[in-house]
């Protein structure tokens, strides 16, 4: 990790009023220091690089493996492709790495050093709330992380790994930490429109930050339910009934990035989508799944294959190369600026130039929704938690549907024929993540905690696996395993459980 490069990310944005600085030849040019970073730019970096983040890397592996999306390739074996046999090596998770601990945990630490100097508790809730969300990315991908030692730049350059158990009980109670700086009175400096997250003036958006650490708190427990099921549900139903507690309540408190119809502004899925196409394409497991109930969010989710008809093909591990499949559409590339020109088959090539659908760019990247807000509840409320299963469940449905553009009507339907809980637990809570799985499509990693917490939805290993088993955690970087003294040994394959995934 490049712990000492605590605010390369703020460089860009910094450097024109520091040119207007007297120089100090008694001060290294070339050593930044903490001060020289202003507070709300670095706000701006840390929230661009968490939403950029999950979009990316972090998003596509469990997409991948969770037989969202899968790898296809029109000539050669493409990256994709081996991560959907499973072959994600410990050089492909370096940049990922790199980007959560030299850049954006390092910004949110130098934010809340500088929140504390400066007497700053609306920042410094907001970047507890971003530390938390980012430490269990981390957890829920590798498992142990360095945690408790990070960020000291020069002072500890091989910080030791905790245990992951240890780093949630940490993000938990910076969670409370954050909820406590957001709830006082202040007069001092908030984030505004510096926040690419719940832009806006602070004085409206604050409700959506608690609202979003709730929420995200509510997430982390529920990830205790296979690990200790009980605790689990008393601990959800201690938050549930805790006085004056918000979460969620629209898809208008989605804690989502948004981006714009510019150069390098725009959705990194899309972005990916033209700089590798044909890499990536809706995966066959996830269509079929839609097709199986008339899913009505598969206009927004998928193309038609072929163009012309009302049919959705998803591709699978091992088919043989092909564009001959539905593509990612609107709900993750944003809207159409201009049509298609199918091929002769129906197919649609991948670049606007070739014939293919343009797109601005412009879907949000989701991290936490209101769907799943209501789809937690409605799983803790099976086990025992406060609330109306059935009741969260339709609502999970509906905000899922409305964020995807689907019509009333529709979504009356779809819940007639598919909103009712019935049998055992298990099938309950099977039928919950089944929904849940549909409505995360584009969601980073939560759909692969989920199946690791629950086993559903049924997902089967690939016939090309090069694993015996659907991978588990991540494979450790190479260049932290190389640079940290005290990085543990690479696993021995992809097969280890993070703390919460209990055998």
């Amino acid at each position: 990790m490049k712990k000492n490069n605590i605010i390369l990310s703020a460089l860009f944005l910094v450097g024109l009023s520091s040119c207007q600085k007297y120089l100090d030849i008694n001060k290294d040019p070339d050593r930044i220091s903490e001060s020289d970073a202003p507070i709300v730019q670095l706000l701006t970096n840390v929230t661009v690089n968490t939403g950029f983040a999950a979009g990316s890397d972090l998003n596509r592996y469990p997409a991948i493996i969770m037989q969202q999306f899968s790898g296809q390739t029109t000539g050669g074996e493409s990256q994709t492709q081996q991560y959907e046999k499973y072959l994600i090596q410990s050089a492909d998770v370096n940049n990922l790495w790199s980007t959560f601990y030299a850049t954006t945990l390092n910004d949110i630490e130098v934010i809340i050093r500088q929140a504390n100097t400066q007497n700053l508790p609306y920042y410094r809730g907001v970047a507890k709330l971003l530390k938390a969300y980012n430490y269990h990315q981390l957890v829920d991908a590798f498992g142990d992380i360095p945690y408790s030692e990070t960020q000291l730049t020069s002072a500890n350059t091989s910080p030791k790994f905790d245990a992951g158990s240890t780093v949630y009980t940490g993000i938990l109670a910076t969670i409370d930490e954050a909820l406590a700086d957001l709830a006082l009175t202040s007069t001092a400096l908030a984030p505004g429109t510096n926040s690419t997250i719940y832009s806006g003036t602070f004085a409206t958006r604050r409700v959506n930050w608690i609202r979003f650490g709730n929420t995200l708190k509510l997430r982390l427990l529920l990830h205790y339910s296979k690990l200790n099921r009980a605790d689990c549900v008393a601990r959800i139903t201690a938050l549930v009934n805790q006085a004056g507690v918000q979460f969620f309540t629209s898809n208008a408190d989605n804690f989502e990035m948004p981006f714009f119809n510019v150069t390098n502004r725009q959705n990194p899925i899309h972005q990916f989508d033209l700089s590798r196409n044909n890499n990536l394409f809706p995966n066959k497991f996830l269509v079929d799944l839609m097709n199986s109930n008339n899913d009505p969010r598969r206009p927004f989710y998928f193309t038609p294959f072929p163009f012309s008809s009302s049919n959705y093909v998803g591709a699978a591990s091992a088919d043989p190369q092909s564009i001959n499949y539905s593509r990612f559409h609107t709900f993750l590339r944003g809207a159409v600026t201009l049509a298609g020109t199918p091929n002769a088959n129906g197919s649609l090539n991948a670049l606007p130039a070739q014939g293919g659908i343009t797109y601005d760019g412009t879907a949000p990247i989701r991290m936490l929704t209101f769907a799943e807000y209501n789809f937690i509840r409605a799983e803790a409320a099976v086990y025992g938690a406060p609330g109306d299963a059935q009741t969260f469940f339709q609502a999970g449905i509906t905000a899922s549907m409305q964020s995807a553009g689907v019509a009333a009507a529709d979504i009356s339907a779809y819940i007639t024929a598919n909103g009712t809980l019935t049998g055992t637990e298990a099938q309950r809570v099977a039928q919950i993540i089944g929904e849940k799985y549909r409505a995360s499509y584009g969601v980073m990693q939560e759909q692969w905690t989920d199946w690791r917490r629950t086993g559903f939805p049924a997902i089967t290993r690939v016939s090309n696996a090069v694993t015996t088993a659907i991978p588990r955690s991540l494979p450790y970087p190479q260049s932290e395993i190389d640079a940290n003294k005290n990085a543990p040994p690479q696993k021995p394959d992809l097969l280890q459980r993070v703390f919460w995934d209990n055998p």
